[in-house]
């Protein structure tokens, strides 16, 4: 694996309700990830959104892997 990408993620209690950030910025982790999921491609979404790069796409997938792998976990409704 190369260099962490995960000092693009912040979190700032005036911003987006403390939420995982994207450098600071009002797009929220969760949205990019979901937005991911839901089959749009790096490309896409990089059009749709000017304000980001590709490196912080990488790292809001970086951020759910090392979430994904924390020792507790919650049931999610789906």
């Amino acid at each position: 694996m190369g260099k962490s990408r995960l000092d693009r993620i912040t979190r700032n209690a005036e911003i987006c309700h403390g939420k995982p950030t994207i450098r600071g910025l009002r797009y929220p982790v969760d949205n990019m990830l979901d937005l991911m999921a839901s089959g749009m491609s790096i490309e896409d979404i990089l059009e749709d959104y000017p304000d980001l790069e590709k490196d912080d796409l990488l790292a809001c997938l970086e951020y759910a892997s090392r979430v994904a792998r924390t020792k507790t976990s919650q049931k999610i409704a789906l």
